[in-house]
């Protein structure tokens, strides 16, 4: 794997049903952008795993499920760095996105100053199925669109 500046970081698991649309949604940018300028990987680990992925990144783009219960599934969310300050509930992946900032500046582990969390509304990540819902598969083609969009500005400002 190259060491690209901007990553797109994929999290989820093929065999739960909905969890999967980060997953198949980089597998879709991966065939629209340069490989040369920007590194798509795929992950299923925990928290933690995250840090040897961001470290040394100008900019990250994680896609990944989301579950608020405030928007129908489909919903595309953008949460940025700061919306990470402080653990506001327990995360599935053991540790969240807040642990992994805090554990980084502590250990002064260089990260991306751009974190951008591309998170679609999903209404159950547990299911164990290899499809996605109805809602979900609709709305991946615009999810997989502003992903695209976000890496293509980025890439831009870093040849300014």
């Amino acid at each position: 794997m190259s060491e690209a500046r901007i990553l797109v970081l994929a999290l989820g698991n093929d065999i739960r049903g909905d969890d999967a649309v980060g997953l198949l949604a980089a597998r879709r940018l991966a065939k629209q952008l340069p490989a040369s300028e920007v590194d798509v990987v795929e992950s299923d680990g925990s928290g933690f795993d995250m840090i040897e992925v961001l470290e040394g990144r100008d900019y990250a783009l994680l896609l990944d499920c989301v579950v608020t219960g405030d928007n129908e599934p489909g919903t595309i969310l953008e949460y940025r760095r700061e919306h990470f300050a402080q653990v506001v509930a327990g995360s599935p992946h053991y540790a969240g996105l807040p642990e992994v900032f805090r554990l980084a500046e502590q250990l002064s582990i260089p990260f991306p100053g751009e974190v951008l969390v591309l998170g679609m509304e999903v209404a159950d990540p547990f299911r164990f199925e290899e499809s996605l819902t109805e809602a979900v598969a609709a709305a991946l083609p615009g999810y997989v669109d502003r992903a695209a969009e976000i890496v293509k500005d980025w890439a831009l400002l870093r040849t300014q």
